[in-house]
């Protein structure tokens, strides 16, 4: 397990915006994930200049671009394993005992909780205001094995 600690920039929904408060909010992170509805591969290559990207793909990523996307993926970083999937509603297996962290997104709904010893993370979404939910980007500082998370609302 390492002592050293690492930050990972959680963002989802982006649906091919990339705001400038979104950048900023993830500059620092060691890694970015993205939990799909990405939207446009320039989304990616934005992140991709703050830090290394993981990437899953959501429902709208239909584009021929996207089917290099996984639809699940898992990574691990800073000695935990991180499962990344868009839609928690499709989540198919246990997380518990293999995953420290489930990433999504889907719900617009920023969402932080654990459940058997596993994160459920959702960071909200990062893309066009929808509803009254927020706009936001999330972080996970890991250390020693375990994960710290949280919510950053963004100022749009």
């Amino acid at each position: 397990m390492s002592t050293e600690s690492v930050t990972v920039g959680v963002i989802s929904d982006t649906h091919g915006l990339v705001r400038p408060q979104a950048l900023a909010a993830l500059a620092g992170a060691d890694m970015i994930v993205h939990a799909g509805d990405i939207g446009a591969p320039e989304v990616l290559d934005a992140l991709a200049a703050i830090a290394p990207v993981t990437a899953v793909r959501g429902n709208v990523d239909r584009e021929p671009w996207a089917q290099a996307v996984p639809e699940t993926t898992a990574v691990e970083v800073g000695g935990v394993w991180l499962y990344l999937l868009h839609d928690l509603g499709r989540l198919d297996l246990d997380p518990a005992g293999s995953f420290d962290a489930v990433i999504t997104g889907h719900s617009h709904q920023p969402a932080a909780r654990e459940r058997d010893g596993v994160l459920y993370f959702n960071p909200g979404s990062a893309g066009p205001k929808r509803f009254r939910l927020p706009v936001c980007v999330g972080r996970l500082t890991i250390a020693g094995g375990r994960i710290c998370s949280e919510i950053i609302e963004l100022a749009v």
